[in-house]
């Protein structure tokens, strides 16, 4: 059975790839630093017998790695690491504080490389080793008052590119998924406190909709499979047409 650890696995995306690898067979290690909801996330996957959940502080070194040596100790493998963990907090960029910067580039960049890092001995152990990051439309354009989450975001797709290079003799591939705005349970918390207005992000978009996480899953997935075999070092842009749109005139 292979093996997918996931962090910030709990919820949104990283929960939509863990249903869509447990249907296909696989099981799943769901790293969150929110105990409660992973364990709804594990009982709602079907329980110990497909899933186990780890509470794990991206932020803390330590932390992760003792997630990875728990998964080297109780499933003696992993196969697919993908890392989903993030937060958002716009702030106007000549009043973002130094805390909120190293904050948020913390849990996103550097919890993406120590992720990275402490799956490698696994990864490269399965001999066909497959790391997805999530990455974002906020990567390839200025976003205003997003400072840290787009310098976060096009540090993920640099780190993807560099691993991928380095790590493709030990035959582990690595690649990254850029989506667009999701539908998920924070985007709509979001949406409901008026901190994202959908009216404008939806015209924008070519597709005229969010994705559903579901359709970010399936995107990981095929970039995790072996349907990709030869692909790697590569950033799959996955929001409707956002970032292409040259119907400005």
């Amino acid at each position: 059975m292979k093996v997918s650890a996931i962090t910030g696995g709990a919820s949104g995306i990283g929960f939509a790839f863990a249903q869509e690898f447990v249907s296909q067979g696989g099981r799943v290690v769901l790293l969150d630093l929110n105990a409660e909801a992973l364990d709804r996330a594990v009982e709602s996957l079907g329980g110990p017998g497909v899933a186990r959940g780890v509470v794990t502080d991206v932020t803390s070194n330590p932390s992760v790695v003792d997630a990875y040596e728990s998964i080297a100790a109780n499933e003696g493998r992993l196969d697919v690491g993908v890392n989903c963990a993030g937060i958002a907090r716009p702030a106007p960029s000549a009043e973002l504080q130094d805390d909120d910067w190293v904050s948020l580039v913390d849990i996103h960049l550097s919890g993406t490389m120590r992720a990275c890092r402490a799956s490698y001995p696994l990864l490269k152990a399965s001999g066909k080793g497959a790391i997805v990051n999530i990455s974002s439309v906020a990567s390839r354009v200025g976003m205003p008052k997003r400072a840290s989450y787009c310098a976060s975001k096009a540090g993920i797709d640099g780190l993807t590119r560099v691993l991928a290079v380095e790590w493709a003799t030990d035959g582990i591939r690595v690649n990254s998924v850029a989506p667009g705005y999701v539908l998920t349970e924070m985007t709509s918390v979001n949406i409901e406190k008026g901190f994202v207005n959908p009216d404008p992000i939806i015209a924008r978009t070519p597709m005229g909709r969010f994705a559903q996480p579901s359709e970010i899953a399936s995107v990981i997935s095929f970039l995790a499979s072996d349907a990709a075999s030869y692909v790697t070092g590569h950033s799959l842009t996955t929001d409707g047409g956002m970032t292409i749109d040259g119907n400005w005139y």
